[in-house]
């Protein structure tokens, strides 16, 4: 079967989307809400030491506050997507943001350790509801190709820098406030957004007429991807070869495999292979997918190297990441605005990642004498701009050309992206530094302060030389993927150059003229469609020679594994395959010691942290013990 690709720059955009004198604003409210989704993942990682002191639970239940938000958010993404296209985004919005501002308000006002967990459950469900919406809001509400650059450029900064906001905003409110005003910051954030939805974005949307859900992909999709992200946090809490985890990681790929034999066969698939199955689409998930897996261990190491390293309190270390946040927006808006019209995304997307993993290459070369300006200052700018260069261009080329009926599983389909990246980088690079960590300690002499210090940055400067080689192998994935074609020079649908096709007369007549012809040539169509679909008895009765509408696309056939989709999976294969290998071969003789350690001078086992992060607190209560 031949794959139609969809994802040109110079597309022509479907006529069902509107154009309004308040885009800007349009973009303002799902900028806020984008905002609150984003900086919920750091935020409430800065108030997790004063809640678990509040409410009395175990450092092992600690993980679940953020393992919960995870499971939820990552495993239903793709039915949030979805459920934007069939029901509405408007109303998608409304429902993601009340229900998000419920789940934080429960969170916020929790007396113990099962409300909080449920709390947190909450809000990754409605987030999955609530990320996609947003995207697909701004696919279908800015139609001019420039300008939608110009919108996808604040997104794709707020998407690089707004973890950063999470870490400066929880310091402030931890120190200033309570933790958990990390909560109840986000009913602001939901309100103002809530009635910016009601007033600015379009009451109806131009929906396709999907009447049916597709119920086995939902339940295999979810649950695939549900012990994906299991697996990966039970690798980072355990380890890689632990029961559970390799049981997870076998179900999720059993799971995703039935999937997408499903979805090549269903009449109205949850996941439309005409949205992966494009080589300029998969190359920009792959970008987000690696870029997200390595910026997560920016944030992760260099908030510890910050805390204990440098000595500095929550608040300071938000700061300290500023510069980077600054980075990604400045390259965001730079790349959509003058870069990708010109260049197309292969010659932009590769080069940010590549100066992202300069900029890990220097983090790699820190030292126990390493300052913040002399050392830290000039890489987080270099990984802010990289970033940029990669976000903002790969999420337009993401979400080009797709029609609105398709706008909300697309959109699913960059965060699904990010969502797997940050747990893969999360439980893979975690796993690195705990090994590195513990041979380091094991080949040197009997632990001290001094050591300590030595062996936590040997440790990071291990977990950036990983994500640096991961840039590197990304850069040369999207090279081979993405194409190069600037704006302007693209082929139409039918392969024809577009001052050859038919709608090369666009250069003459006003884009107002032509949004509406097609908008009545699209409407007549579906209507000529849906009248046919209401006059058969049985679907072997519809006329075999009647157009559809893009809004009513054809039922997929199983699609031949040729060479270029080959050389995909293989290259997506390789990546995954050099993550394992590297993470598989663990050191445990250190981890066996410090727990024996804690268990004969503790009053209780559960004193012991399990963890790969934790080997540090671990190494402290031996050495306090051994003063004694």
């Amino acid at each position: 079967m031949e794959i139609a690709t969809e994802t040109d720059f110079a597309w022509e955009q479907p006529s069902g989307r509107r154009r309004g004198s308040h885009q800007w604003l349009v973009l303002a409210v799902i900028g806020v809400a984008q905002l609150m989704v984003v900086l919920d993942t750091t935020i409430v990682n800065i108030a997790l030491p004063s809640a678990q002191a509040a409410l009395h639970f175990g450092t092992e239940s600690r993980q679940w506050i953020i393992t919960a938000y995870s499971l939820s958010f990552g495993s239903l993404l793709l039915l949030g997507g979805r459920l934007s296209d069939i029901v509405g985004r408007r109303r998608t919005l409304l429902v993601g943001l009340l229900g998000f501002a419920f789940a934080s308000a429960v969170g916020g006002a929790s007396s113990g350790f099962a409300m909080l967990a449920i709390a947190r459950a909450l809000q990754g469900v409605f987030a999955a509801v609530l990320a996609p919406a947003a995207l697909s809001t701004l696919n279908v509400t800015f139609t001019d190709a420039k300008q939608r650059g110009k919108a996808l450029a604040v997104y794709g900064a707020i998407a690089g820098g707004g973890a950063v906001v999470g870490l400066l905003l929880g310091g402030a409110l931890t120190e200033w406030l309570s933790w958990r005003w990390c909560l109840y910051v986000n009913l602001i954030f939901a309100i103002v957004a809530a009635a910016g939805v009601l007033v600015f974005v379009a009451a109806r949307d131009d929906r396709g007429s999907v009447v049916r859900l597709d119920w086995p992909g939902v339940i295999t999709g979810s649950a695939g991807l549900f012990c994906l992200v299991y697996g990966l946090s039970n690798a980072e809490t355990d380890s890689w070869s632990a029961p559970l985890t390799i049981v997870m990681f076998i179900g999720s790929g059993l799971l995703l495999v039935a999937f997408g034999v499903i979805e090549t066969r269903a009449a109205a698939p949850l996941l439309p292979l005409r949205i992966v199955m494009d080589r300029n689409r998969v190359g920009a998930y792959l970008a987000i997918m690696i870029a997200f897996c390595s910026m997560f261990s920016a944030f992760l190491f260099l908030t510890y190297y910050a805390q204990q390293n440098l000595g500095y309190s929550p608040l300071r270390t938000g700061v300290a990441f500023l510069p980077l946040a600054g980075g990604v927006a400045v390259a965001a808006a730079v790349a959509n605005a003058r870069l990708i019209p010109k260049l197309g995304p292969r010659r932009v997307v590769p080069p940010g990642m590549l100066i992202a993993a300069f900029g890990m290459f220097l983090l790699a070369h820190l030292d126990i004498h390493s300052t913040y300006a002399g050392n830290v200052l000039g890489p987080l700018l270099l990984l802010g701009v990289g970033m940029g260069l990669t976000f903002a261009p790969a999420i337009a080329t993401a979400t080009a050309g797709v029609t609105d009926a398709d706008a909300g599983v697309a959109s699913a389909m960059v965060n699904t992206s990010q969502q797997i990246g940050g747990a893969i980088g999360t439980a893979a690079l975690s796993t690195i530094f705990a090994s590195a960590l513990s041979h380091y300690m094991t080949s040197h002499r009997s632990p001290s302060p001094a050591l300590r210090a030595a062996a936590a940055i040997h440790g990071y400067t291990v977990a950036f030389g990983v994500s640096c080689a991961l840039f590197v192998a990304g850069a040369g994935v999207t090279t081979l993927l993405l194409r190069g074609t600037p704006v302007g020079d693209e082929s139409d649908e039918s392969g024809r150059p577009k001052s050859a096709a038919p709608g090369a007369t666009a250069r003459i007549i006003p884009r107002q003229i032509l949004d509406l012809k097609r908008q009545i040539a699209r409407l007549e169509a579906e209507n000529h469609y849906l009248a046919n679909e209401l006059r058969s008895r049985r679907p072997k009765e519809r006329p075999k020679t009647q157009p559809r509408p893009a809004s009513h696309p054809r039922r997929a056939k199983p699609i031949a594994l040729g060479p270029s989709l080959f050389g995909i999976v293989a290259g997506i294969a390789v990546i995954l395959v050099a993550i394992m290998a590297a993470t598989s071969h663990r050191s445990h003789s250190y981890d066996e010691v410090v727990r024996s350690c804690v268990a004969k001078t503790k009053a209780q086992v559960e004193h012991y942290r399990p963890g790969a992060l934790n080997q540090l607190a671990n190494l402290r209560d031996c050495e306090s013990v051994n003063r004694r």
